[in-house]
């Protein structure tokens, strides 16, 4: 651009000014240049790698925590071979091994079976007898003794309600002679005309009252003698009865068990049948022999027992009695002393439960 003296610029022509602005352009860079468009940093383009860059460190990430998981599952959900659970490793894998049965559970259905069993064949025995079609095995001698100790079990025991009741109408008898006694002692203070008269009523009253304490001593203690035999002794024989009598019935139902089964149709599992039931009827025959034995032996001792406690008990009682209602306290305190017979007295307290 030329300019003209005292004048300023001057204006510029057409070709002058297309050149330079050709010069303009030539220096600016091409934005469709794939380099120059990398160098310049293309806006849409960056934002495209970014983000594949971006979803390609997610997925690696992704992939990295979830293998990180599966890791743990595998490590929580392992179980060593000697786990309460059951099972074994092999390479590092869990297998598992074959459920079974506690032996403590497998004895317990061993137990109820067997007592099903043994049940059944009791209940159709019992019932089989009940209708007469079944045999019974009888002791006549055995038998008669034992429904001999039923009956005296029966009528010791009324003897037994009986002497309760006497011993505690005499003990109200007893109180009230204590209560008449009292009423004239205090009578007798209040009544000077008849002091004499009512302090021999007093005297007579206590008199009967500590004879009557002595006889209810020796009462107690024949009542109790008699419990003792009547629902201790006669009740421990009759259980050991009943458990022959239990023992009879199973001995009876084995034995027909193998009767029908020596008598019956043979195949090839019959002689493995026959056998077996052969070995329970054994083992019952034992237990029921043994039984007879010991009720036997039990109805013996028991009877010898009987007549020495009783003996001993009625000659007490007798005594007893005849010295009270004779007025015989010396005879009636005699008694007490020859069969070791301790009074409680009336101001002891009851004895703790450490001392009994």
């Amino acid at each position: 651009m030329s300019e003209l003296p005292g004048n300023g610029p001057m204006p510029m022509d057409d070709e002058e000014f297309e050149k330079n602005l050709k010069e303009i352009m030539e220096d600016v860079p091409n934005l469709n240049d794939s380099s120059n468009t990398v160098q310049s940093g293309s806006p849409q383009k960056i934002m495209t790698q970014s983000a594949y860059a971006g979803s390609v460190n997610s997925y690696s990430t992704m992939n990295s925590s979830r293998g990180f998981q599966q890791n743990q599952m595998s490590r929580s959900y392992s179980v060593p071979a000697s786990s309460s659970v059951g099972g074994a490793h092999n390479n590092g894998d869990f297998v598992p091994r074959k459920a079974t049965l506690p032996q403590t559970a497998q004895t317990k259905l061993e137990n109820i079976k067997a007592w099903s069993i043994n049940t059944y064949k009791c209940t159709r025995q019992f019932l089989s007898e009940r209708l007469g079609k079944s045999a019974k095995t009888v002791d006549l001698e055995l038998e008669t003794q034992i429904e001999n100790l039923r009956d005296m079990q029966r009528k010791y025991a009324n003897i037994l309600r009986l002497s309760r009741a006497l011993t505690n109408h005499f003990y109200q008898v007893v109180q009230t002679q204590r209560a008449l006694g009292e009423a004239f002692s205090e009578q007798a203070q209040k009544s000077p005309e008849l002091h004499e008269e009512f302090t021999y009523n007093c005297e007579t009253q206590r008199a009967l009252v500590k004879n009557g304490e002595t006889l209810l001593g020796a009462m107690n203690f024949f009542t109790s003698s008699v419990n003792t035999l009547c629902h201790k002794t006669m009740e421990d024989t009759l259980l050991t009865v009943k458990n022959y009598e239990t023992a009879r019935l199973e001995y009876d139902a084995y034995r027909s068990d193998l009767d029908v089964l020596s008598m019956g149709p043979r195949d090839t599992t019959s002689p493995a049948k026959i056998d077996e039931a052969r070995k329970k009827f054994e083992v019952h025959k034992e237990k029921f022999e043994r039984l007879k034995g010991d009720v036997g032996i039990k109805l013996k001792f028991l009877d010898e027992n009987r007549v020495k406690v009783m003996h001993k008990q009625l000659l007490l009682l007798h005594n007893a009695v005849s010295a009270y209602f004779s007025g015989n306290q010396a005879a009636l305190d005699a008694t007490l002393k020859q069969f070791s017979i301790k009074l409680k007295s009336p101001n002891s307290d009851e004895p703790s439960w450490l001392e009994k």
